[in-house]
């Protein structure tokens, strides 16, 4: 896998993204569960999503792209976890990875890019919801050091049917 590694390069999100962070989105909105979102978006409906991970600060924007020009293979972010004061020092993390970069590595090469970009804040917690079932993103959590606190049963309804979410939390 390193040749793979090799052509992927993770960066800082950035406003000419835009779109194709959309595109990447919306496709999970459309064919999967994996986000609680029902409806696709517009690039201008997803831009205060962008605007609120600057480059630097503990609520991150991690892109991968590949070969070519404007050709993102994924994104992590950190996020708040909760809008309360007292918990400025937890960040909710998500991973997407583009349908036809899967099982390359990519997800590993952003988490690990977000977690080293997040090692000087002021951060104690990092928290990740996963839709289940999703063997891929727990085995990915679980490597990188998150560990299952509790399931929140048929907690979202979508595709005619319920969903579970898994939570899982990692020491900062």
């Amino acid at each position: 896998m390193p040749s793979e590694h090799a052509e992927v390069q993770v960066r800082p999100g950035e406003e000419a993204d835009l779109p194709a962070l959309t595109d990447l989105y919306n496709h999970y909105v459309r064919e999967t569960a994996i986000t609680f979102d029902t409806s696709p978006f517009t690039p201008e409906e997803r831009r205060p999503w962008l605007l609120s991970h600057p480059v630097d600060g503990p609520h991150r924007l991690m892109v991968a792209t590949g070969a070519g020009p404007g050709r993102i293979l994924g994104y992590a972010t950190s996020s708040p976890f909760r809008p309360k004061p007292a918990y400025g020092t937890s960040v909710e993390t998500t991973v997407y990875v583009a349908p036809d970069a899967g099982r390359r590595g990519v997800g590993t090469l952003l988490y690990k890019a977000l977690f080293e970009a997040l090692a000087g804040e002021d951060l104690h917690r990092a928290y990740a919801g996963i839709t289940q079932p999703n063997d891929a993103s727990t085995r990915l959590h679980e490597r990188f050091g998150f560990r299952h606190v509790g399931t929140y049963r048929e907690v979202g309804r979508k595709f005619g049917r319920w969903w579970d979410v898994a939570w899982y939390e990692k020491e900062l």
